[in-house]
């Protein structure tokens, strides 16, 4: 298991910064941004929570004691912000690691 399983990182351009909502991850403002060695791009982190089965949550109807409310979660990845896009790379702990020592992230070298 990953030390961070429930964290995601996702990889933007730059250009897209000034749309993060910076309440709905976990860096607390655009100076906080690490850039890649080319200033083309930016992450985010963020925590997820991971439904693998689908299920149903039942509660009491407040303006109708007595009487139960159903709702299904699908099963599906929730708690991604708002600026998030299939086109935009989301990567695991393990894998942005790797990602961020690599040249794009590294100057001079593909080591940290």
């Amino acid at each position: 298991m990953s030390r961070f399983e429930n964290r995601r990182w996702l990889v933007i351009p730059t250009s897209i910064t000034g749309s993060i909502n910076f309440n709905e991850v976990l860096e607390p403002d655009s100076n906080s941004l690490r850039l890649s060695v080319d200033g083309s791009e930016t992450f985010v982190k963020y925590g997820v929570n991971i439904v693998t089965a689908s299920y149903n949550v039942y509660t009491e109807d407040i303006d109708n004691p007595g009487t139960w409310l159903t709702s299904s979660i699908a099963a599906g990845t929730y708690g991604r912000p708002s600026i998030y896009s299939s086109s935009y790379g989301e990567y695991t702990h393990r894998e942005i690691l790797n990602i961020l020592t690599g040249s794009t992230w590294v100057s001079g070298s593909s080591q940290v």
